[in-house]
């Protein structure tokens, strides 16, 4: 496994126990500058995982609690007219840093989760007729309650899309929730991590070599293969869109570069195929019926696709 990579896991397990598989999927996303949807029940650790990630890199993490009353200003900033000369300056919003942890972003208005579109696909901020760039890397982390309905709005589908991954925390074995009450018996494990593993430069500069992992074609169509059958099937009313096979091929990369290889193989597509697609699907009647959800869909389709040799 690459060593930077190895490093940044080593000291997200200081704070998060026995999520290996989630980590490492946080951090793959991470590695394409994506973002993840971190749906799961409340009290598994989902803001320590963006909290533990921003602090072993070194970036700058900012969190926003989202109620209906939150406002689009709130995440982008808004401007205000200097006094002196009349001139508008910006007052940055919460999505100006390294890692923005949207919690709880389905209680969140319609309006307010527009804003995020831009923020999360262009990595800037227009207001006012002036285009403010984010810094890199940037990720957003965001969550929401699979449970509870009650004051929750849909995500729709142009924002789901914008999630590179959709991934869930889980609850802790027996072993692993001894060992997290033995962390949390006096401090907070997030005071484990003392200091960066590496810097958000080196983040940057690990999303460039990532870029230079080859993937046969052989492996691009199975890619292509698997997103066109969730299109044609009568399971589903939505297929898998082009920037989810865009993020499926990105994702085998890095799949590829962490575990120390220059090329990617179809393991790397099985491995990542549910967490980086099925959020991108919707199941028709029949498959709702059938199936129940997407990612038994995906699962179906990984097991009937012919593999490339």
């Amino acid at each position: 496994m690459n060593k930077d990579v190895q490093s940044i896991l080593q000291s997200t397990g200081k704070v998060i126990v026995g999520k290996d598989e989630t980590v490492l999927q946080a951090v793959i996303a991470m590695l394409c500058g994506g973002h993840v949807l971190l749906e799961d029940v409340p009290g598994v650790g989902k803001t320590q995982l963006a909290a533990a990630m921003s602090r072993s890199v070194g970036g700058e993490f900012h969190r926003i609690q989202l109620t209906p009353d939150i406002m689009p200003s709130d995440i982008t900033g808004y401007s205000v007219v200097n006094q002196q000369d009349g001139s508008l300056e910006y007052r940055p919003g919460a999505a100006v840093c390294n890692f923005l942890l949207a919690d709880e972003i389905n209680r969140a208005s319609p309006k307010v989760q527009s804003a995020l579109l831009e923020v999360m696909e262009e990595h800037q901020i227009s207001l006012d007729g002036q285009t403010h760039v984010l810094p890199e890397p940037f990720m957003v982390v965001a969550t929401q309650n699979p449970v509870e309905t009650y004051g929750t709005y849909h995500l729709p589908e142009a924002q789901m899309d914008r999630f590179f991954m959709k991934i869930s925390m889980g609850y802790p074995t027996l072993q692993e929730e001894l060992a997290i009450l033995e962390r949390n018996g006096e401090h907070n494990p997030i005071d484990n991590i003392t200091e960066p593993i590496i810097t958000t430069g080196a983040v940057c500069a690990l999303q460039k070599q990532v870029t230079a992992v080859q993937v046969s074609d052989a492996v691009k169509g199975y890619i292509l293969a698997l997103v066109r059958a969730t299109r044609e099937s009568d399971l589903t009313t939505l297929g898998v869109s082009p920037r989810g096979s865009i993020a499926l091929f990105k994702a085998v990369r890095a799949c590829a570069f962490v575990h120390g290889r220059s090329f990617a193989t179809p393991d790397d597509v099985k491995s990542l195929a549910v967490p980086v697609l099925a959020h991108r699907i919707l199941l028709s009647a029949k498959g709702r019926n059938s199936l129940g959800t997407p990612e038994a869909l995906v699962e179906q389709l990984l097991s009937t696709l012919p593999v490339p040799a």
